[in-house]
């Protein structure tokens, strides 16, 4: 059995691969059950997750991701995501491979942004908005950059210090990076907002997005939390990774639904209706776009055979 860390998982997961695995497996056969989502107390703190994201492909891979979300862990310096993904065979049941789970999460949930993006956004998109600090941000932008020539990236935080911080570590990586001390200035002119935050009010304004912009919103995971306000929604032709999920666990789409700014039927289509071009994509170049994003075990387990794969393959040369 393979157990990788997560250097080792990073390593085993390239930005152009995992876009294309995550692609093949959107329009797969795969079988995703309805993941488990349990809230946990944590007396004198903010409330924690436990998620369990079952998921196969019959004959061929079967996996569970067991993950835990603490998001007062930075008071510990400690990582926000703790988890394991357990890949099987799925045509024995052999236990094949233990990978590092926040990794994992990490990049396979940059990566289907970026999927979203070449449907959504524009191919001449230059300018990137990243709002928020914490781990996902420099792995969105990173995914973002592969898929789009973007040229300059600003970060937006409530600690300008953080934001700077992580704008040093993106231009090691090659990324043109700065700090944004106003989100709406640089809101304004941006062609890609991203946000990957723990808010629980809107942070992005629909008056603030300029035609042709492409928001992408994978943080606020419970249906209390949202990073767009309601005139976003309005505004924008609307996506969601998965209709299951975006529409009970996302309160970016969860709570228009509820107070009747957003209709089911308004929803422009999922990420399988996309890549197996069900639903087009953008249909304007001033067409607004908005991509909501909760996380699908599917893309857990393409990222996960990705990993073993390409781990096997490079003890075998050896």
């Amino acid at each position: 059995m393979q157990v990788l860390d997560e250097k080792q998982t990073r390593e085993a997961l390239p930005f152009d691969e995992l876009i294309s695995a995550i692609e093949r497996m959107f329009a797969s056969d795969c079988v995703t059950p309805l993941r488990h989502h349990h809230e946990m107390e944590v007396p004198g703190e903010a409330d924690a997750t436990m998620l369990l994201m079952p998921c196969w492909l019959p004959g061929q891979y079967s996996g569970v991701k067991f993950l835990n979300l603490f998001p007062d862990n930075h008071l510990r310096s400690l990582p926000t995501i703790i988890g394991r993904y357990l890949l099987s065979s799925g045509k024995t049941g052999e236990i094949l491979a233990l990978i590092e789970g926040g990794e994992l999460t990490a990049r396979r949930t940059a990566a289907t942004s970026a999927l979203a993006s070449r449907y959504l956004s524009r191919e001449d998109s230059r300018d990137l908005v990243m709002v928020g600090t914490g781990r996902l941000s420099l792995n969105l932008m990173e995914a973002h950059y592969r898929v789009r020539p973007i040229e300059r990236v600003r970060i937006w935080g409530r600690d300008l210090r953080k934001s700077s911080l992580l704008a040093e570590e993106a231009i090691k990586l090659g990324i043109p990076a700065e700090a944004a001390p106003s989100l709406e200035d640089a809101a304004r002119q941006a062609d890609i907002i991203s946000c990957a935050t723990l808010s629980n009010e809107p942070l992005i304004r629909g008056e603030w997005l300029k035609p042709g912009c492409h928001v992408d919103l994978v943080g606020a995971f419970k249906p209390t939390m949202r990073e767009s306000d309601d005139t976003a929604i309005q505004r924008s032709s609307v996506f969601v990774d998965t209709y299951e999920g975006a529409t009970h666990e996302g309160g970016d789409i969860a709570i228009p639904l509820k107070t009747g700014v957003l209709k089911l039927e308004d929803i422009r289509g999922d990420m399988r209706e996309l890549v197996t071009g069900k639903r087009p994509g953008r249909t304007s170049q001033a067409e607004i776009t908005l991509f909501k994003s909760v996380g699908a075990a599917l893309e857990d387990l393409a990222g996960a055979i990705l990993a073993y794969e390409t781990t096997l393959r490079a003890t075998d040369s050896r």
